[in-house]
Formats: C-alpha cells, structure tokens, sequence
C-alpha cells in the first residue's frame, strides 16, 4: 500500500522548508524514547495545524517568531530561526526593522543581544553588510529646511560640496552606496523631492520651477555653494534648471538618465500615469515603475533590491508622485541648455526605456563643453544597476575639475 501522507509529514516538509534539511534531521534522528512524543507534537500542531495555516506567509511568521523569542529572550530559538531566515532569504533590511521594532517594545538590551546574535550570523553566512561608521567624519545627520515647504535633508562627509538629487518616486536613499564612497573626501548633501520620502508634501501640481527654487533654497540654507550638483531623472532635470537659473550656485553638473524635453507622444502616457495613481495609488503602477528603473537581466539577478526600491517607491505619497509628474511632463530646457557655462558631464544607460540615450544625446550636444558616456548593461537607475562603472565616470570627472 502506498504511504498515506499524514499531518506529521506535512508538518515535516513545513519544517524543512522553514529551518532546512539538516537541522531537522538531526533533530528527527535523535529522537528517543523519552523525546519521540514531543518530537511528533511540535511536528503536527506546530509546523502543520499553525505554520501551515494560510493567514500569514512564511516571510511573516518568521518574523514573528523573531521578534516573539527576541521579547521572551530565548535566544537559541531565536538563532535558530534568525539564521534559517537568513539562508532563507528573508530581506536582511525585514530582520533589521523587526529587530528595530524590537528595540521598543522588548526592550534595548533585548535588541542589543539580537543584533548581536544576528551580526554574528550574517558573518559566519557572508553577508555582513559593509561598514557604515559613526565617526564625525562619515555619520549621516538628518535634519529638515527651515524655509517651506519643508524639505529633509541628509549631510555626511568633509570636503568640496557635492549634493545628490534622486528619482521620481525615490528619496535620498537611493544614493546611500555612492554617498559613502563619495564621503571619505566630499562634503555630500541629498534631499528628498517635496511629495517625497521625509519631505512635505504640499498641494499639486507641482511645476519645474518650483522644484528648482527648492533645489536653490536648500543650496543656499547649506551655506556651501556652489556645489557640484549630482541627478538623475527627476534630479537631472532640476540640475538643468538649477545651472540655467541659478548658476551661481553650480560649479559642475552630472546629468544622469534624464532629459530636457519630452515629445509630444510622450505626453499620453505621463497622462496615463498620472490618471492611474489618483485612482489606484502607487500600487497601481509599482511593477511598471520597476520595469522602466531596471531591465529583466538586474531584475532577475536581484530581485532584493528590486524590492527594497518597490517598497520606497510604495511608501511614498500618491499625492506628492501625482503632483511631481506633471512637473516632470512638462519639463522643457532644451533651449535654454547652450547658457550652461560649468563643466558637464551626462551619463545615459544603454538599455533605459524611459530615458533612451538619444535624449542624453541632445543635452550634451547643446550644453557647451558637456561630455556624454553610456553605459552598458544600464538602464534607467544606472547607479544602482553599474554601482562602480557610475562611480568610476564620477570619480573622473571630479578629478578633471580645478
């Protein structure tokens, strides 16, 4: 007779894909006479009637249970399960903010010994994050504008000012991995876009303008100008604007994965997008959104950090993104580029849907002096995609700078 599969075996499997093969193995392998009923127990009610149970994934209970032993400190449960979530590829950034939740409502020394125990755990696994120290020298500080709309802002760093400007629908946090490179010799500023991130979100629509005035407003409550001014997308656009309206506060601009003007076909589809999110929110264009900022090859490759950039962009105000698109669709410097007298240097990406190279093209073309490199491999987050080839046109250029 074929073996009936009961609610031990499918509690086993639940088990298995939870903590892996060779834990439970060991663990059903030594049971003995005196353990075996316990064994069967926690098999059938624990991992089949409750791990099995439909109202929560799997992403979710293991972080309940994290944050469950974490509170009771039961710490070999608790190691057990943080490291089977790592190897299981739970999100570490998920770990971090319940270990974080942790923090308040289990108590500091709690969370101390946690973090503790999961920094060993990503270690031993490989995957301990780089080093984010808190000396003076390369602590992120926060703060916002004191002028309104309120803007947050975020300084590290000494040295030659250097200011950021992120995406449509991102914040300032897109820029982490090239702001801790740049820190060791620049002063770096990043901003979040008002409708974004920590920013204010006020009434829309917004217009390229105002967008620019807050560009100009958080150079000068910094008090460091001119600066060497860094966007992409949405962040290029206002560089443009910056450099063309205020130039006395732009000693160089890099213009990544942007444009001057959209054609007039295009302006159906920011049409489109916009209609989208006021009647379904963000999630309505979350996956197109994805699609457009990194092509199938990184998406595969990567799909974490696919979903740490789905989750900021979902995070934000459908408001403030509604609001920005129409600034964004009706962005038109083209020809008012030729007065750019700094140094520019324009970055396109080779497979970027949203901002093919061609438009990359027609600024560097129009801006006197300004050079155009493409890179490979890149589509429209160009920085995140090719980290140490953006970083590398960067360092350049900066080095070429007197």
């Amino acid at each position: 007779m074929a073996h009936q599969e009961d609610d031990f075996d499918r509690g086993v499997k639940n088990r298995r894909a939870i903590l892996g093969d060779a834990w439970v193995d060991k663990s059903l392998d030594g049971a003995n006479a005196f353990n075996a009923d316990f064994q069967s127990l926690i098999t059938r009610y624990a991992w089949h009637d409750i791990w099995g149970r439909p109202g929560l994934d799997a992403t979710t209970r293991r972080l309940l249970v994290l944050g469950m032993t974490m509170g009771q400190a039961r710490w070999e449960e608790f190691e057990l399960h943080c490291r089977a979530a790592v190897r299981g590829g739970v999100p570490l950034a998920q770990i971090r903010e319940t270990l974080m939740q942790g923090a308040i409502y289990c108590g500091v020394p709690a969370a101390n010994t946690a973090f503790k125990l999961a920094t060993a755990i990503l270690r031993d696994e490989g995957l301990l994050p780089p080093p984010a120290p808190l000396s003076s020298a390369v602590r992120v500080s926060s703060h916002h504008t004191f002028s309104r709309p309120q803007l947050k802002v975020t300084l590290q760093g000494q040295g030659a000012p250097l200011l950021l400007s992120h995406a449509l629908g991102l914040d300032g946090g897109m820029w982490d991995g090239l702001a801790a490179g740049l820190a060791a010799r620049h002063e770096v500023l990043r901003y979040d876009h008002r409708g974004h991130g920590g920013s204010a979100v006020p009434a829309g629509p917004y217009d390229m303008d105002a967008l620019v005035d807050d560009a100009a407003r958080v150079i000068r409550e910094w008090g460091a100008g001119p600066v060497v001014w860094v966007g992409l997308s949405l962040g290029g656009m206002v560089g443009q604007g910056l450099a063309i309206r205020h130039p006395e506060l732009v000693r160089a601009l890099v213009l990544a994965n942007t444009t001057s003007r959209y054609p007039e076909a295009a302006q159906a589809g920011w049409a489109q997008r916009i209609a989208a999110v006021e009647q379904g929110g963000l999630a309505a264009i979350a996956d197109t959104v994805m699609e457009r900022y990194f092509h199938a090859g990184f998406r595969a490759a990567h799909p974490e950090s696919v979903a740490a950039f789905r989750a900021t962009l979902l995070r934000g105000s459908a408001a403030g993104y509604a609001a920005t698109c129409q600034a964004v669709r009706a962005v038109d410097w083209t020809d008012r580029l030729a007065r750019i007298a700094c140094p520019t240097l324009v970055i396109a990406g080779a497979l970027d849907a949203g901002a093919p190279v061609a438009m990359s093209q027609a600024i560097a073309e129009r801006i006197p002096g300004a050079r155009l490199e493409v890179l490979a491999e890149a589509s429209h987050l160009s920085v995140v995609e090719q980290p140490a080839a953006f970083a590398a046109l960067l360092d350049g250029f900066l080095s070429g700078l007197s």
